[in-house]
């Protein structure tokens, strides 16, 4: 077990070195179509093909709807999109695995930060 959490740790790293470079909280959300970073998620949250192929599709309509947003920098579009990432992952994940993965978004995005991407609220 600690060697998938330490694997995703690492996988997400750059995610983190990559919003430490830009405000943006969103950049993680496109790093999660990167099939490494996907993959080494899935095994973290023990996710099943279904559960996979369904995240899958969810992390690509999220990246999509995201761009676009950002583009024509709508930022309530873009929380919009956010919303949509956390409820629909909640939808096909157990509420074990809906946690971990909030845990991975919130550690990945704001080390040492009081904000949070995923706070519970779609409960």
């Amino acid at each position: 077990m600690k060697k998938i959490l330490v694997l995703v740790m690492v996988a997400l790293t750059t995610a983190t070195s990559s919003f430490a470079k830009s405000p943006v909280k969103y950049e993680i959300l496109y790093k999660l179509n990167n099939e490494n970073t996907f993959n080494s998620v899935a095994r973290y949250l023990r996710a099943n093909q279904e559960q996979k192929d369904q995240l899958m599709y969810v992390f690509y309509r999220t990246e999509k709807k995201l761009r676009k947003a950002l583009e024509n920098k709508d930022l309530i579009a873009a929380e919009k999109v956010v919303k949509y990432n956390l409820e629909n992952s909640k939808y096909i994940l157990n509420d074990d695995q809906y946690k971990k993965y909030e845990a991975v978004l919130n550690v990945s995005v704001y080390n040492n930060n009081d904000e949070y991407v995923a706070d519970n609220t779609t409960k």
